[in-house]
C-alpha cells in the first residue's frame, strides 16, 4: 500500500507511513510546492523585508541578510538549530515526523524547492533513517532541525541497519548532499510537523491500546463473577456518551455465553468501581481519543509553516504569523494522556482484585500452591510502580510555559513534549495491561475446571496461552510480562466467535 498526498491526509495515513508504508506525492501536490517556491524566489528577487528569508531568525527577526548569504543562512539555521539531546527516537517515529513535515509542505505555501521533498520522499521509502535525539524542543526546533541534517550531508543515519554518517547515508542512496538556499532552512526546522507525527503515531497506539483494554477488561471482570446487570444497554444508555455505550456493546459481546459469569448472578449488589465502571472509565478515554484525532487531523489539514507564501511569483506575498505555535495539538495530546494514565491506573486496581485474596475468591496470588510459590504477588507492584511513573507523567506539558529567544518567543506550547510523553504513558500502559491480562487469564485457568468461560474470553485465553504458559513460580515472570506486551503492541485482539 502506497500513501499519496492529493489536498491532506489523515493521523492514520501517517501512522500507516509510520509503519512502513511508502508515500507519494499527487501531481497536484507537486505543482503545489513548486508554485511556492517560485513564489519564494519572486520575494528574494523584490528584496522584500521576510522573516527568515531576507532577516534572521528570532530574536534576530529585524537584521537583514542580503542575498549572497541567504543560502549560508539557511544551511546555519539547521546546523545551529541541532540541538537534541537523550536517546534517539525510534525508527517509527522519525517516519511519522518525516512524513507530516512532507504533508505540511505540501499544503504549497512554504517554498522549498521540489528537490527538497523528493529527498524527504526517498528517506522514507529506502528505509533511511536520520538520527533524532528525543529531548530539546521546546516546540518543533531541535527534532526537525536532526531530521534536516542529513540533507546537507551533516549528522548521521541509518540506512537498512547501517549506522553511517549524512554523507555516507546519502550515497547509500544515490544522493548527494544539498546546498540550501533561500528559506529552505527554516522551513526544515518549522512547523509542528515532530509534534503532529508522534501524535499521529501515539493515536494509533492508543487506539489499538484501548482495543485490548476492553477486551482484557471483560477476562477480569468474568473471573471476578461480575454483576452485568450493571452493562445492560438500557442501563449504559441513562448516561449520553458513545464511548460507554460502544464499550457496553463490546463488553456484552465478550461475555455472551459465560457459566462464569451465569453462576455469579445475585452474589453481590453491586461490583466495585474498578469493575462496574468500566464503561465509564473507559468509555470517556474513547471520547476523548476521538477529540484527539480530530485536533491531530485539523493539524494535518494547515500550514504551519512561519512565514507562509502566497500570491504569485511577479505579485508575491510573505505572512509572518504563528501557525507553528500549537496549542490545541499540546492539549489534546495531554488529555489523552491523562485518559491512557487513568486506564492503566484502573487496570492496576483490577490486578489487585484479582490477586487479592481479601476480594478474589481465587488462590491467593493466583499462585498454585500459595506459601511455597509467591505467584502474581510482585507482578502486581510492578503494576503499581508503573502507575505512579505515568501519574509525573500525566502532568500537563501545555501549562509550563517558558521563556526563548531573547523575549520574542515569550509564549509555548510544548505540543512535542505532550507527544512525548504520551508515548512513554503508552509504554507503560502496555505493560500494565499485559499484567492484568496474565493474571486475569491465570485466574481463569483455575475457574474454567468446573465453569464454562464465554466463547469471546476463551479465544484470548487461547491466544494468550499460546505464549505463555501457566505460571508456577518456575521461571522469571518478566519473561511473560515482555511476551504479553509484545502481543498487546503489536497486534489487535482476536474478534469474538460470534462477531
Amino acid at each position: 500500500m502506497t500513501i499519496s498526498i492529493e489536498k491532506t491526509v489523515s493521523w492514520r495515513d501517517i501512522a500507516s507511513v509510520a509503519a512502513g508504508e511508502n508515500f507519494v506525492l499527487s501531481e497536484a501536490a507537486q505543482q503545489r510546492i513548486a508554485e511556492a517556491r517560485r513564489i519564494v524566489e519572486g520575494l528574494v528577487e523584490s528584496g522584500v523585508r521576510a522573516y527568515g528569508i531576507t532577516t534572521g531568525v528570532g530574536a534576530l527577526s529585524d537584521t537583514v541578510v542580503d542575498r549572497a548569504a541567504q543560502s549560508r543562512l539557511s544551511r546555519n539555521i539547521v546546523l545551529s538549530h541541532a540541538c537534541g539531546v537523550g536517546p534517539l527516537l525510534s525508527a517509527r517515529e522519525v517516519r511519522a515526523v518525516i512524513a507530516a513535515q512532507i504533508a505540511n509542505f505540501a499544503h504549497g505555501h512554504s517554498g522549498v524547492r521540489p528537490e527538497v521533498i523528493r529527498y524527504l520522499t526517498l528517506f522514507l521509502n529506502e528505509d533511511y533513517i536520520p538520527d533524532v535525539p528525543s529531548k530539546g524542543s521546546a516546540g518543533y526546533l531541535t527534532h526537525n532541525a536532526h531530521t534536516a541534517l542529513v540533507l546537507i550531508g551533516e549528522g548521521h543515519a541509518t540506512v537498512k541497519g547501517d549506522r553511517l554518517t549524512g554523507r555516507e547515508a546519502l550515497a547509500a542512496i544515490g544522493l548527494q548532499p544539498l546546498e540550501l538556499v533561500a528559506k529552505e532552512g527554516l522551513s526544515l526546522v518549522n512547523g509542528t510537523a515532530c509534534a503532529t507525527g508522534l501524535s499521529s503515531l501515539a493515536l494509533s497506539r492508543a487506539e489499538n491500546l484501548l482495543d485490548w483494554a476492553d477486551t482484557i477488561a471483560a477476562l477480569t471482570l468474568e473471573a471476578a463473577g461480575c454483576q452485568m446487570t450493571a452493562f445492560d444497554e438500557a442501563v449504559l444508555a441513562l448516561r449520553s456518551s458513545a464511548g460507554i455505550a460502544k464499550v457496553g456493546a463490546k463488553l456484552r459481546d465478550r461475555l455472551a455465553g459465560s457459566s462464569i459469569i451465569a453462576a455469579a448472578v445475585g452474589r453481590r449488589t453491586q461490583d466495585a468501581l474498578s469493575l462496574r465502571s468500566i464503561p465509564h472509565a473507559h468509555g470517556a478515554a474513547w471520547d476523548v481519543f476521538d477529540v484527539t484525532g480530530r485536533i491531530v487531523d485539523q493539524e494535518l489539514a494547515s500550514v504551519t509553516d512561519n512565514p507562509a507564501v502566497a500570491g504569485t511569483p511577479e505579485d508575491p506575498l510573505v505572512w509572518s504569523e504563528a501557525h507553528a505555535v500549537a496549542p490545541a495539538l499540546g492539549q489534546a495530546a495531554d488529555s489523552l494522556a491523562i485518559a491512557i494514565a487513568q486506564i492503566a491506573a484502573m487496570s492496576e486496581r483490577r490486578i489487585d482484585r484479582l490477586v487479592n485474596p481479601l476480594v478474589s475468591g481465587l488462590p491467593p496470588f493466583l499462585a498454585s500452591d500459595a506459601g511455597s510459590h509467591s505467584g502474581f504477588m510482585i507482578a502486581q507492584y510492578t503494576a503499581a510502580a508503573l502507575v505512579n511513573d505515568n501519574r509525573r507523567l500525566a502532568a500537563p506539558a501545555a501549562t509550563d510555559g517558558g521563556l526563548t529567544s531573547a523575549l520574542q518567543e515569550d509564549f509555548l506550547a510544548h505540543p512535542t513534549a505532550a507527544a512525548n510523553k504520551l508515548l512513554s504513558i503508552l509504554d507503560n500502559a502496555e505493560y500494565i495491561l499485559a499484567i492484568e491480562l496474565m493474571a486475569a487469564v491465570q485466574a481463569q485457568d483455575f475457574l474454567c475446571d468446573t465453569l464454562s468461560p464465554a466463547s469471546g474470553t476463551k479465544i484470548v485465553r487461547d491466544l494468550v496461552r499460546s505464549r505463555v504458559a501457566r505460571y508456577d513460580d518456575d521461571r522469571p515472570l518478566s519473561c511473560d510480562m515482555e511476551a504479553l506486551r509484545q502481543l498487546i503492541a503489536t497486534t489487535t485482539p482476536p474478534d469474538s466467535p460470534s462477531d
